[in-house]
């Protein structure tokens, strides 16, 4: 897979890439998230839940959970506790906020998905939402899930992918290569963050390729379920 990093001509490791580049847009990163999708994104995630809800967690992470949007859904999961984990300082700093009213059900903090920082076999559902394109390690990032991962437990990844079918696949190539970028210098004032998500779900191995990549790690039970004619997709897994 094509390493692709947000800033081109930094010598630092795509990790502190990625963490710099979310610790600047924070603060406009959900209203980003919402307008650039339309709001479409809300019913994506609301759909993967109900996959991770299959196995009635009842302690569920959410990796890369950024401002805590996933990790506040996964409440419909009934979940008793969740955990929410992500590299950047900035996004969990705006995510702390927002899940107060949850009476402490939801506890975010700062881990890194290829070293997470829990025992084996320590929960029953694993969800990322949009996190696995930015892994510097992608196959060292499942592993480590698959690890704190209990025997039966389910894996929900929602990421973007690749359309096929005309004339989606021609609007998709035009939005994320000219409208996305435009919008992400005007609106979240960054003039990086909004090209590399374009380059990044270019560059990630979907469909069949990521399911490998699930088996690989250990996952059995794999499928991948295409959404909005293949604008994004949920990949599973069981342990």
């Amino acid at each position: 897979m094509t390493q692709v990093t947000p800033f081109k001509d930094s010598s630092a490791g795509k990790k502190q890439q990625v963490e710099q580049m979310f610790d600047q847009i924070s603060s406009r990163y959900d209203f980003m998230n919402h307008f650039l999708s339309m709001g479409i994104d809300k019913l994506w995630r609301k759909k993967a839940i109900a996959i991770a809800a299959s196995v009635k967690p009842k302690r569920l992470l959410d990796v890369a959970t950024g401002t805590g949007d996933f990790a506040i859904q996964a409440l419909q999961t009934g979940a008793q506790e969740i955990i929410g984990v992500d590299i950047s300082e900035g996004m969990l700093k705006v995510g702390v906020e927002k899940v107060k009213p949850y009476g402490g059900k939801i506890k975010l903090m700062r881990g890194d998905s290829e070293n997470l920082q829990f025992a084996d076999n320590s929960f029953d559902a694993i969800i990322v939402a949009f996190g696995v394109r930015n892994f510097e390690n992608l196959q060292k990032g499942l592993t480590e899930m698959y690890r704190v991962l209990r025997p039966g437990g389910i894996v929900v990844v929602l990421e973007f992918s690749k359309p096929r079918v005309f004339p989606v696949k021609q609007f998709y190539g035009f939005y994320f290569r000219y409208i996305l970028p435009f919008w992400g210098r005007l609106l979240a004032k960054h003039q990086t963050a909004y090209t590399y998500l374009p380059e990044s779900v270019q560059a990630f191995p979907e469909g069949e390729a990521f399911l490998a990549e699930l088996n690989r790690a250990g996952y059995n039970h794999t499928t991948c379920k295409p959404l909005s004619f293949g604008i994004s997709s949920i990949y599973s897994g069981k342990k």
